[in-house]
C-alpha cells in the first residue's frame, strides 16, 4: 500500500473532507500543481516566438516537458510524443491523419468495450467521411465475454486480415475495468499481412491508454504497439492537456491533423509549397497549451514522488531523467495499492444480493473502478443518494456506450466507483458501504 497519510496532505480536495470515489472520470491536484503554477505566471511567456528570457526559459521548460512524457512510458525521444487537450483529440489526430492512407476494401477493428472516443471517429470515418470520396472501409467489432469481462481474443483474431489497416482497443475499461492484453492483441495485428504506405506488412495498432497509462507500468517498445493516446487530468493535472505517442516512422509521413502556425517550419511558405516542421512540432499548430504542457509533466515527475517516498522530491522540479527502473517501481507500487482498494470494494459490494457487478472479478485482472447495477432501482438514484451521504461517484453510460447497449441495459447505464493513489481503504469502505446501507434501506421500505 502507498502512504496515503503522507500523499493526502497535498491533496486539498481531500483536506475540505470529500470522499473522492470519481477518479477514472478525473483525478485531484496536488498543492505543488498550484503552487508551481503561480510562480510560472510571473514569467510566462509564449514558446518559440520571442527573444526575449521569458520567452527563452519558457521555451526551454515547455520543451524539455517533452522529454519527461516520453520517458514516462519508455518512448524514444520527444520526437514521437504529440500534445492535444485530451485523449479523444489525439485519437481523431490519428483517425484524420490517416484518413488518406484507406483504400476501398480496407476494414479497420475496434471493440464493444471502447470509449466512445475509440469508436465514434471510426464510425464516422467509415460510415460519414470516407463514403463520399467513393472509399468503403468496413468497422468490424469485436465481442468480450459478459461474465468474466474479458475481450473475446479468438474473435478478435477472425476479424482480422490482409485488408485490415488498424487495430483499436482500450488498454483498461473505464466500464468494465478489464485490462487487456496488449502484446496479444499486438501479435494479432502484427500478423495480419495487411500492406502499409512505408513496406510493412502488418496492421497498425492504437491503444486507448486513458486508464492504462495512470495506473499501471507502460513500455511502448514492451507493448510493441504504434499508437497510444492519454489524458494527464486523469493522473493528478489540471484538465487539457492529452497526449500521443506515435512511432517516429509513421509520424515522419502522415498528414498533420491541424495547419498553421508553429507546424510551418521557419519561413517556409510561399504560393508554390509549404513545408513542416520537425518532429513533435510539425504537429503543433497554433500557440500550445504551454503551463498545461508544463504542469502535466510535472504531475508525472510527483507521481513518481508520491510513489516512491511521499514528501521527499527527487523527481518533481528538477531535470533528474525518469528512470525506467524508477518507473517501473513506482508503477507496480501504484497498482498493488490499487488491486488492494479495488480488493475491498468487490469484497463488499458482493456482500449486496442481486447486485450486479460488471467485469472480472479477481482484482488482478481490473483497474481500480467497478461499475454495477441494482434491479428496480435507477443507477443515478444510487448515485445522487451517495452524494447526499458525501461519496462523489458516477451514473450514467462513462461513454461506454457500445458496452451497456451490449449488456442491453435500459437505461444505457451503471453506477461507478473509482479510486486512485491518494484514495486508502477506509474511503473504500464509507464509498461500498454507503451502497449497501442505501439498497438495504430500499429493500427495508418495499
Amino acid at each position: 500500500m502507498l502512504d496515503t497519510n503522507r500523499i493526502r496532505k497535498f491533496f486539498p480536495a481531500i483536506e475540505s473532507g470529500r470522499i473522492l470515489s470519481n477518479n477514472a472520470a478525473s483525478t485531484q491536484v496536488p498543492i505543488q500543481l498550484s503552487d508551481l503554477l503561480k510562480e510560472l505566471i510571473v514569467q510566462y511567456d509564449n514558446v518559440h516566438r520571442g527573444q526575449s528570457q521569458s520567452s527563452i526559459v519558457t521555451t526551454e521548460i515547455f520543451e524539455s516537458s517533452y522529454d519527461t512524457i516520453a520517458q514516462f512510458i519508455g518512448a524514444p525521444s520527444r520526437k514521437n510524443i504529440i500534445l492535444y487537450r485530451n485523449t479523444t483529440e489525439a485519437i481523431n489526430s490519428v483517425m484524420y491523419s490517416l484518413m488518406t492512407e484507406f483504400k476501398n476494401g480496407d476494414n479497420l477493428v475496434t471493440t464493444f468495450m471502447e470509449h466512445n472516443s475509440n469508436y465514434v471517429p471510426w464510425y464516422g470515418l467509415t460510415k460519414e467521411i470516407l463514403p463520399k470520396f467513393g472509399i468503403n472501409v468496413e468497422c468490424r467489432i469485436v465481442k468480450f465475454d459478459k461474465e468474466t469481462g474479458q475481450l473475446d481474443l479468438n474473435h478478435l483474431a477472425s476479424l482480422v486480415d490482409e485488408k485490415t489497416k488498424l487495430v483499436c482497443c482500450v488498454g483498461a475499461s473505464n466500464f468494465l475495468g478489464t485490462k487487456n492484453s496488449i502484446k496479444k492483441i499486438s501479435k494479432i495485428a502484427n500478423s495480419s499481412g495487411y500492406n502499409q504506405p512505408n513496406g510493412e506488412k502488418k496492421s497498425y495498432l492504437l491503444v486507448d491508454g486513458a486508464q492504462m497509462v495512470p495506473n499501471v507500468f507502460v513500455s511502448i517498445k514492451e507493448l510493441d504497439i504504434d499508437f497510444l493516446a492519454w489524458s494527464f487530468h486523469k493522473m493528478l493535472a489540471p484538465f487539457g492537456v492529452g497526449a500521443l505517442y506515435a512511432r517516429e516512422e509513421l509520424l515522419e509521413k502522415m498528414k498533420p491533423f491541424l495547419y498553421g502556425g508553429d507546424m510551418i517550419a521557419e519561413g517556409m511558405v510561399s504560393p508554390e509549397k509549404v513545408e513542416y516542421n520537425t518532429l513533435p512540432w510539425k504537429f503543433t499548430a497554433g500557440t500550445p497549451n504551454i503551463l498545461g504542457t508544463i504542469l502535466s509533466a510535472q504531475a508525472l515527475r510527483l507521481l513518481m514522488d508520491f510513489s516512491l517516498n511521499p514528501g521527499e522530491f527527487l523527481y518533481f522540479m528538477t531535470n533528474k531523467k525518469l528512470e525506467s527502473a524508477d518507473i517501473k517501481i513506482v508503477m507496480e507500487n501504484i497498482e498493488a495499492h490499487e488491486k488492494a482498494l479495488i480488493g475491498e470494494a468487490l469484497k463488499i459490494l458482493e456482500e449486496i444480493p442481486s447486485l450486479k457487478i460488471f467485469g472480472p472479478k479477481n482484482p488482478e485482472d481490473r483497474a481500480c473502478l467497478v461499475a454495477f447495477n441494482y434491479p428496480g432501482i435507477s443507477p443515478f438514484k444510487i448515485a445522487e443518494e451517495l452524494d447526499k451521504q458525501g461519496v462523489e461517484s458516477r451514473a450514467g453510460c462513462h461513454c461506454a456506450t457500445l458496452a451497456h447497449h451490449y449488456y442491453e441495459l435500459d437505461p444505457p447505464a451503471s453506477c461507478r466507483l473509482s479510486f486512485y493513489v491518494y484514495n486508502n481503504i477506509e474511503d473504500v469502505r464509507k464509498a461500498c458501504l454507503a451502497v449497501k446501507e442505501y439498497i438495504e434501506y430500499i429493500e427495508n421500505t418495499n
